[in-house]
């Protein structure tokens, strides 16, 4: 066999489809051609190559999710104070301070300037502001403590 045959009946015959004379003439020629039987070498190592996997196997999903639902349930069971909030008392004042200021508005001399020239009208839209300002407070209160509101009263 010469060296450019055999180039073809390598390639050809990579996965094993060479017939068995053919495998030994192939081998023979490499047991005697230093520059064929390196040729060879390398082909193999680069088909090796490329069935090595190079790249990290991607972690799988359910794994990642399933850390996610664990680091959760963690986090449910010792929660964790974040630093910056407002406290429920400090919530508590402040409601109360709105209150206060919303029920004082009628004791002011600007309002009664402003009753007066408008008539009992004015106190339609300010008591439509009062239950938007006091309603939107208290959404706000218990959306930001439904935890803590719920243990205490025991609403679970």
């Amino acid at each position: 066999m010469k060296c450019n045959n055999l180039a073809g009946a390598v390639y050809d015959g990579l996965d094993g489809g060479l017939p068995f004379m053919e495998r030994f003439a192939a081998a023979f020629h490499m047991l005697f051609c230093g520059r064929c039987a390196a040729g060879f070498k390398r082909l193999e190592n680069a088909r090796k190559a490329l069935k090595m996997d190079y790249l990290p196997l991607s972690p799988d999903f359910e794994d990642a999710v399933m850390l996610r639902i664990y680091a959760e349930e963690a986090f449910e069971k010792d929660p964790v104070e974040i630093p910056g909030g407002v406290s429920t008392r400090g919530w508590v004042i402040a409601g109360c301070v709105v209150v206060v200021s919303l029920a004082t508005v009628f004791f002011g001399k600007d309002f009664a300037i402003v009753a007066n020239s408008h008539g009992s009208s004015f106190l339609l839209p300010l008591g439509i502001i009062t239950g938007v300002v006091v309603a939107g407070y208290g959404s706000l209160f218990i959306g930001s403590h439904i935890k803590e509101l719920s243990e205490r009263f025991h609403l679970r």
